[in-house]
């Protein structure tokens, strides 16, 4: 129910109140007279108050399944258009050359405290970025790859074949913190969009209206709160990623029916688990079934029962 409300309802309802109120006031057919935007009697209110709780339902409902490919468009994922995918090249080298500022930076040794501060921030910031070669055009997209592509290759695990099984293995808590954090994500990314439609909206609506322009000003600056926000908390989601593999990536394999590698061993038994993911076949990866622990198991549990 709050993942409802917080990721889908509340974004939604955004739009659908900002259109209405400008509808109200009569802001996209000439001047806005802010006061018919406010019903006067018990009963408009309560019409009023359904029909846009029904229109943001409807549309929360018809947005749902575009939820990945809002967090997608922000990450910057834009080759499937010419166009857009000239402007990721731009905004791609914007951010090489950030990482590689933050790199000298990193780099700075000095005896000063604020030099010294500098460069521990600088470290601190190159390490939520990805590789200059697999570099995105956007904040976003740099600080969530960064676990993509990471978070398992520590122990030679490919993150985004392995993620899906190793997720299902997960502790309570770790889960519900993944999930909390997955929604603050969610939430921050549709409040950017809804922000900007508000802005759109508001925008060509007092057009004609200079003294109303800190509306769609106002919007505008929402968003860049929201995705700023979206970014920080991307993350937070990166480091969790690191967190689930330095914790569970052995409960991967017991429910793999693999064998638990030795410390020598373990980089190459978690390249081979990796390569079976990816659909390759590995002949020397042996299985641990464990037939006699499950049946100690099952009969611990029959005494109990039957006690």
């Amino acid at each position: 129910m709050r993942r409802l409300l917080a990721v889908n309802f509340v974004p939604s309802l955004l739009p659908v109140g900002c259109l209405w109120t400008l509808v109200r006031a009569g802001s996209y057919s000439g001047p806005s007279d802010w006061s018919e935007a406010i019903p006067s009697a018990p009963i408009s209110w309560i019409g009023t108050l359904l029909g846009v709780v029904v229109c943001t339902c409807v549309l929360a409902l018809l947005l749902h399944p575009f939820q990945v490919r809002a967090v997608r468009v922000l990450e910057g994922y834009w080759d499937r258009w010419p166009t857009t995918a000239r402007l990721a090249g731009v905004l791609t080298e914007i951010q090489r050359r950030r990482r590689e500022a933050l790199r000298t930076r990193s780099r700075l040794v000095a005896s000063e405290a604020a030099v010294a501060r500098v460069s521990a921030d600088a470290r601190r910031r190159l390490a939520a970025r990805p590789p200059a070669d697999v570099l995105l055009p956007t904040a976003l997209g740099n600080a969530l790859r960064t676990g993509e592509i990471t978070a398992g290759e520590r122990y030679g695990l490919t993150t985004l074949t392995s993620w899906p099984r190793i997720y299902m293995q997960l502790s309570p808590r770790m889960t519900e913190a993944l999930r909390s954090t997955r929604d603050a994500l969610d939430t921050a990314v549709n409040l950017c969009w809804s922000f900007l439609a508000v802005g759109i909206l508001s925008g060509v609506a007092v057009y004609d209206e200079p003294g109303s322009y800190w509306l769609p000003a106002g919007m505008l600056i929402a968003a860049t709160v929201a995705y700023k926000g979206a970014v920080i908390t991307a993350q937070t989601y990166s480091g969790l990623m690191h967190v689930v593999y330095d914790l569970h990536r052995f409960d991967l394999l017991e429910a793999l029916h693999h064998q638990l590698p030795t410390k020598e061993s373990e980089r190459e038994v978690f390249e081979k688990v990796s390569d079976t993911l990816a659909g390759e076949w590995v002949v020397d990866l042996s299985y641990e079934h464990r037939r006699a622990w499950e049946s100690r198991v099952h009969d611990a549990d029959g005494a109990a029962d039957a006690q």
